[in-house]
């Protein structure tokens, strides 16, 4: 029997070599553990292991001793981060730089200083009731949850009580707010909860027609097959195109916009690119100006404009292009913001869908986003975007002909925009006004799915914040103008019951003011007047339900399903008080801020750009050097005068120490549920107000110069292209513009500061 165990064991290969590799040399080593030998597997007579105890123990203090380093190493880990972000805060506090210190700042200051009084006077107020209400609490105040214990209420009762000078403050205090503040409050937040409710129904209603849509597989059908252009096939359907790409100062993105719609499936001679540039830097107007030479001499139909008299932001420089003589022209116009890269067969697939449909006025497709997985800031966007397209333009396209454009990756038949009265400046929103003025007119709209335009998503919370005050306030600002055109339209009762309930007051404004209200207004106070309830479903339940929701179109977003939550209360703040500024007509709702993009191309379309231009280069000769250092050492100085930094929102701040206080507050109720919220909750605003959520800048000053010393630890790396055109520094080497083989590269820009290393 020891025999045949013998020979089994033989044959079978039992374990293999582990290396354990400790991370810190100096406190550790290498070890080796051996793999069972064939003695290990063998058994005496009374079925003890030959040998193999001491053996086996040893294993296992080695693996024990593995699994202690690595707990250690999370540990020291953890640490790390928490003094690193320790020290951040505390540079951030110092330095001073907060949103009212921004002079890019586009809100109205007045109106501002209103708003961050208003929720000042909340926190303070706030901060005595809680100390009041500790000091009733050791007096023998007891609390149940959420309402005060009848049995200490005989100080209000009993006239033969003997009352200290403070039951009697207490005990004037608890009327006070039974008779005269629990009642207006119940009453507001009953009112928030019912807005909620019809909120949430409207957004089951949505997932239930996008679920039916996916389950009978409903999606537009264009009756023109796509056709190949190099087959030779006459008889495809190739109407006359424009194509406009707005910008303005954005010289991240204009290289690889311009390089995608210059490879667009189309026939030339139906085709027409217009780079519509705003830009008011002589830098930047000289980049996009060459680089539409380039393509104009690759034989490219494209053709550069610049107005000298810049008003109405992006609507005055698409209704400045569309009094072109020649645009009568056209029958169609694609439009594309700066940081969009429309695919070659983008046309093919949207063009298609007018044949034979006078009626339809603009096709839509989906964008996607280049940098999604950049930081927690992206991938929360991503959540709602992707709600947002999949769900509310789905759905809305497919059951209503009409949805919001969005402003970009559209095609327009031109005839609907002159029947429409054109693109006006009368708000931030150009593009959903013209869209709610094509819908009164009768067009109708086709929103195409599975037609993606990659873009860019804003990786900083300024960049976001101030995208996100223009998206809120321009709505309300056309709800104003708009009702009376929609009570004049001649559409049906339903479309006009919509497009006012539906598409302006419950998606635009109700939607903003019960989140801001309930959660960061009512909520807290109800912490310190307990006679005033909100449910446990309602801070908990249905907002989870609703995030659930929200996730479902993008499913590998389900990690971040609590964060998701907790974000959206907190950019509430931002979309009230847009949403106050645009309905009442405030300053800051007519400011117009272009959104920071940084220039990212996916490694697809990098590669498939190459492929597409290997001509670019030969006309091009090789750069000066000496010129191109001069010309980086200036950019450098330039831009060490004009730095970024993250700042400090005194609003989020605010509001977060009011939530941590009423958190601390409801724990003397022993509320569960809502000082868990309340506690997340304010630690969410605490980390957008200190701004750690996002993209991360200079915290300190930099200053810059450029001596050529190659070798250096500090140094940035400058990429010149074959072309002569200059990339860096850049974080990443997915944010190169240049889609051309580098011929060198240019060492320069030293950072002097001990505090920072610079890895470009």
């Amino acid at each position: 029997m020891a025999q045949s165990l013998y020979w089994w064991a033989k044959e079978t290969h039992r374990g293999t070599p582990v290396v354990v590799k400790m991370e810190n040399p100096n406190n550790w080593s290498m070890v080796e553990l051996e793999s069972p030998s064939d003695e290990d597997f063998m058994y005496t007579n009374d079925g003890v292991p030959k040998g193999g105890r001491n053996k086996n123990a040893k294993q296992l203090t080695w693996v024990l001793l593995l699994k202690a380093h690595k707990a250690a190493g999370c540990l020291t880990s953890i640490a790390s981060t928490f003094f690193s972000l320790t020290s951040v805060i505390r540079r951030r506090v110092s330095s001073g730089r907060t949103d009212s210190t921004d002079t890019t700042e586009t809100e109205n200051p007045a109106v501002k200083s209103r708003f961050y009084t208003c929720i000042k006077v909340f926190l303070w107020l706030s901060l005595l009731l809680l100390g009041f209400e500790m000091a009733a609490y050791f007096k023998g105040w007891h609390f149940g949850a959420p309402d005060l214990q009848l049995q200490y209420l005989y100080t209000l009762t009993s006239p033969l009580a003997v009352k200290s000078v403070f039951d009697s403050l207490y005990s004037s205090w608890v009327l006070i707010r039974m008779e005269y503040l629990a009642p207006p409050l119940q009453f507001l937040a009953n009112v928030c909860i019912v807005l909620f409710l019809i909120q949430s129904l409207d957004r089951l209603i949505l997932c239930l027609g996008c679920f039916w849509i996916k389950f009978k597989k409903i999606k537009p059908v264009c009756k023109q097959e796509l056709v190949d252009l190099e087959s030779g096939d006459g008889d495809g359907y190739f109407p006359m195109v424009l194509v406009q790409i707005p910008m303005c100062n954005e010289k991240e993105v204009y290289q690889q916009s311009i390089a995608a719609v210059c490879n667009l499936d189309w026939p030339k001679g139906n085709l027409l690119i217009q780079i519509l540039d705003d830009s008011d830097d002589p830098t930047t107007q000289s980049l996009i100006k060459e680089e539409v030479n380039k393509w104009q001499q690759e034989g490219a139909n494209i053709v550069y404009r610049h107005r000298v008299i810049r008003e109405g932001y992006k609507a005055g420089n698409l209704k400045s292009a569309m009094n072109c003589s020649y645009v009568k022209d056209y029958e169609f116009v694609a439009i594309f913001d700066a940081d969009f890269q429309p695919t070659p067969d983008f046309l093919k697939r949207t063009v298609p869908h007018f044949k034979d449909n006078e009626e339809l006025g603009l096709v839509q497709a989906r964008w996607s986003f280049v940098n999604k997985d950049e930081n927690l800031l992206t991938r929360l966007q991503l959540i709602n975007l992707a709600f947002h397209f999949e769900v509310e333009q789905q759905v809305n396209g497919i059951f209503l002909n009409f949805f919001g454009f969005n402003g970009t990756a559209g095609v327009w038949r031109i005839k609907a925009l002159e029947d429409s009265g054109g693109w006006l400046e009368r708000t931030t929103v150009e593009d959903m006004d013209i869209a709610v003025r094509a819908h009164l007119r009768g067009w109708k709209f086709v929103f195409l799915n599975d037609v993606e335009c990659q873009c860019e998503l804003p990786e900083s919370y300024e960049a976001y914040r101030k995208q996100q005050h223009r998206w809120h306030s321009g709505p309300m600002q056309l709800f104003r103008l708009c009702m009376p055109d929609i009570i004049r339209s001649k559409i049906s009762i339903w479309k006009k019951g919509n497009m006012i309930f539906l598409f302006f007051l419950l998606r635009k404004l109700i939607l903003p003011f019960y989140s801001f209200t309930l959660f960061c207004i009512i909520l807290p106070m109800t912490m310190f007047i307990p006679e005033a309830t909100l449910p446990t479903w309602v801070v908990s339940y249905v907002p989870a339900t609703m995030s659930f929701l929200n996730i479902l179109p993008a499913p590998k977003s389900f990690p971040f399903i609590v964060p998701y939550l907790l974000f959206e209360n907190t950019m509430s703040v931002t979309k009230f008080n847009a949403m106050i500024s645009g309905l009442f007509q405030l300053g800051s709702a007519y400011e117009w801020v272009v959104t920071k993009k940084s220039g990212r191309s996916s490694e697809g379309d990098l590669s498939s750009l190459v492929e597409k231009q290997p001509k670019h280069q030969r006309g091009s000769s090789e750069p000066n050097l000496e010129e191109m250092r001069e010309e980086i050492k200036q950019q450098e100085q330039k831009a060490s005068r004009k730095k970024k930094h993250n700042r400090i929102y005194t609003k989020e701040l605010t509001l977060a120490f009011l939530l941590l206080t009423a958190s601390a507050r409801s724990l003397l109720s022993a509320q569960g549920i809502h000082f868990y919220f309340l506690l997340f909750q304010g630690i969410s605003f605490l980390l957008v107000g200190l701004d750690l959520i996002g993209e991360q800048m200079l915290d300190t000053e930099v200053n810059t110069s450029c001596n050529g010393q190659a070798g250096h630890r500090s140094c940035v790396k400058i990429l010149v292209c074959g072309d002569g055109s200059v990339i860096g520094p850049k974080k990443t080497p997915d944010r190169r513009q240049c889609i051309s083989n580098y011929s060198t590269f240019v060492y320069g820009g030293i950072v002097e500061s001990e505090e920072i290393d610079t890895k470009w």
